[in-house]
This record gives structure tokens, C-alpha cells and sequence, in this order.
């Protein structure tokens, strides 16, 4: 059964890793997808339309972002990579503990920057030896911020980070020659049960802010979607249903680093955002010059949103959601209903979520458009946009 597996696989592949599809065409993997869709939202299914998906030459070579297991072994040095699955296994029991690690330093879906950065910090860490003198427990690189977790309460000294080894440049200058911009040294006692902590945060190299392509400000922590061409072209489609125009007051949730944010304004119209992350609204703010932007849980957010969409006539109010796998918090899903928008755009990771939300905003709402987005190629993984109109 490997050993098929492998035939099929692009070079780099562990068959024991486990996180994309089993090796299948383009096509295929695009009825799955759509069949997923259509499984979740089948009172709906005269409205679900083809899946939109990223040209073949961009399904590989695509994740800039990643959060790999740093491992540290006398014999290999160190490794990162994650749990994969037994291939000794058949069905779910597959993904039954203990499973195997599996390295990922060439994963062909990760972007270049990201396995040449495994392969220079493989080669540049300090060895945990004796154990716990280097704690390192992940490596977390969002496109050009690179944070190395320690499971510790102080993280180990940096020198390693700036000294020359065997006649070559130091790290430090040879991750800027790659594309990296900043180095952060996290310090979290919890790493393993949660990421990344509040606290323990150095920037030990480099710059707290990157640009990404479109030209938006993002850090260490901050999401954004792999593929930014795509994640565009769903905000257009959200932006050409909602006909934002200047006067408009547009409610954008979950907004992020305010890519959403950003087009709004550029519409003309009067936002309001609500991030719980505060680096990422540190971005939002910037990146959508003139937006009002809350920190918080969208639930607790709820009077201030109310107050902004009722500072405007029906016809005016406008929201655009892009909530987590979770979905909406119930507060949010009865203030979206009870207002009665002009339109809704929600752009949701969970089919299944989104389903349970359509079932209450569908008291306020048409369906009108349901578009489903390969964001994530090579994986199960499916985004569907949802299109309401205010009845």
C-alpha cells in the first residue's frame, strides 16, 4: 500500500504524514470537495456552484505559513516535522497513538523560503544536549516571521543566532538572504498544550512587521489565507454581491489583519471591525487607514456592533463575516438576524458550522449563492462563501 502511495506522490512526500488527500487528480479532488459541501448543506443544494480553485501550477509549493515539532535527536540532529500515521494500520485506527514523527524538510507543499529555512536552522541550532539547555519545542514560520517556541519559562541565549560557523555568514544574515525578516524567540512553559502564550515574546532579529504580496501588514501570529490571489478573488465576489458603496456602514467580523477592511474603504464606506487578536489589529488598523477596529470577542462586541449598523437606514447595513472553524457565537448569529441587513457575505472554513448559522440567519435572509473555495489544495479542506440577502 505505501509503496503505491509513493509511486503516485510528488517528490518530497512521506506517505506516513498523512495531512494532504490521499494521492488523487485535480478533478478529483475538486468533486470531493464539492461533495463535502453538498453533504453539509444539502437544503441548499440547487445553490452550491463549482468550486473555485488556483491554477495546477499553484496546488504545490503554496503553504508560506506553517507550525512544525522541533525534535532533537544525537543521531539526526534536529528534525521538524509532526505526527503523521501508522502505515502499518488500516482505517481510523491509523491515526491511533503513538504515532510515528514524521520529518517535513521537503515537503513539496510548503513554499521555498520555508524549506530552506528548516534546512539552515537544522544545520545552525545549538543541540539540546544535555537535555533542556535548548528547549525548542516548535518552529512556527509565517511567511517572512519566523518564531522559535521553547518550552521554558526564559528562552536560551541568541549568540548562536549571530555567530559564523565554518567559514559561513551567521544565521541571522543567511535567513535574510532567504527571505526571512524576523526572528522571535518565544518563551511558553505550556507549549505543547497551547502554542503560543500572552507572554514571553522577544523579537531576537529583525523586523515585527512583514508586507505580504498585496501589500498588507501582518506578524508573527497573524492568520492570513495560503493563497492571497484566491482569498481576493472570494473578497470580490462578497464585494460585487454587496454593491458597497459610499454611505454604506459595513460591519467586517473576524476581520483579521483587515484585507476585508481594506476593500471596504476603498469602497467608500464606513467599517467597523472586530478582531480578538491584538497583533492583528494592530495590522487591521494599518492597513485599512481609517476603520474603527475593537479588540474583543465578537459576542462581546455585540452592543457596540448593534449601535454602528443602527447608525444607518436598513438598506445601508451591510456585514461581512469570516469566523473561525467554531463558527458564529450564538449572540452575533441572533444580532445578525434581528438587523436585518441589506446583505451578508460569510466566508466559512466549516461547512458543517456554517449550515447550523444559515439554519437562524435563513429567518432574516435568502440564500442566494453558495460559492466553495480550494484554499487549502492537496487537502480535504473546503471554504464556502455564503451570499444573503436582507429580505
Amino acid at each position: 500500500m505505501i509503496d503505491e502511495e509513493s509511486a503516485v506522490l510528488p517528490p518530497g512526500c512521506v506517505p506516513a504524514c498523512g495531512a494532504c488527500e490521499r494521492p488523487r487528480s485535480a478533478a478529483e479532488s475538486l468533486a470531493g470537495k464539492r461533495a463535502r459541501a453538498v453533504r453539509a448543506l444539502f437544503r441548499w443544494e440547487d445553490r452550491i456552484e463549482n468550486v473555485v480553485s488556483p491554477p495546477e501550477e499553484r496546488r504545490l509549493g503554496y503553504r508560506d505559513r506553517t507550525a512544525l515539532k522541533a525534535l532533537w535527536t544525537k543521531e539526526e540532529g534536529w528534525r521538524f516535522g509532526m505526527e503523521g500515521v501508522r502505515a502499518d494500520v488500516r482505517g481510523p485506527l491509523r491515526f491511533a497513538r503513538p504515532r510515528p514523527f514524521v520529518p517535513l524538510t521537503d515537503c513539496p507543499v510548503h513554499t521555498g523560503r520555508i524549506r530552506k529555512t528548516l534546512y539552515l536552522l537544522a544545520f545552525s541550532l545549538p543541540p539540546d544536549e544535555p537535555e533542556g539547555s535548548f528547549p525548542l519545542r516548535f518552529l512556527v514560520v509565517s511567511g517572512a516571521q519566523a518564531t522559535l517556541v521553547f518550552k521554558a519559562k526564559t528562552a536560551p541565549p541568541d549568540g548562536w543566532l549571530f555567530a559564523s560557523r565554518h567559514g559561513r555568514s551567521s544565521p541571522a544574515e543567511e535567513l535574510a538572504d532567504i527571505g526571512i525578516e524576523g526572528i522571535w524567540f518565544h518563551s511558553n512553559p505550556a507549549a505543547g498544550v497551547k502554542l503560543f502564550g500572552k507572554r514571553g515574546w522577544r523579537l531576537a532579529w529583525g523586523a515585527p512587521r512583514s508586507a505580504d504580496s498585496r501589500g498588507l501588514l501582518y506578524g508573527p501570529t497573524s492568520f492570513s489565507q495560503l493563497l492571497p490571489e484566491l482569498h481576493d478573488a472570494s473578497l470580490d465576489e462578497a464585494r460585487r454581491f454587496l454593491a458597497s458603496v459610499r454611505g454604506d456602514a459595513v460591519a467586517d467580523l473576524y476581520c483579521g489583519i483587515g484585507a476585508g477592511l481594506r476593500l471596504w474603504r476603498e469602497c467608500g464606506a464606513e467599517t467597523l471591525g472586530v478582531e480578538g487578536s491584538g497583533e492583528a489589529v494592530e495590522c487591521s488598523l494599518r492597513n485599512a487607514p481609517g476603520a474603527a477596529v475593537l479588540r474583543g470577542s465578537c459576542a462581546d462586541r455585540v452592543p457596540m456592533i448593534s449601535e454602528f449598523l443602527r447608525s444607518v437606514p436598513p438598506e445601508r447595513r451591510i456585514a461581512y463575516v469570516n469566523p473561525p472553524r467554531t463558527g458564529l457565537e450564538l449572540p452575533v448569529t441572533e444580532l445578525l438576524a434581528s438587523h436585518r441587513l441589506r446583505g451578508l457575505a460569510y466566508l466559512s472554513c466549516s461547512p458543517g458550522t456554517l449550515e447550523r448559522d444559515l439554519a437562524i440567519l435563513e429567518r432574516a435572509y435568502s440564500v442566494e449563492r453558495l460559492v466553495p473555495y480550494d484554499f487549502f489544495p492537496r487537502t480535504a479542506a473546503v471554504e464556502v462563501l455564503a451570499l444573503l440577502r436582507g429580505r
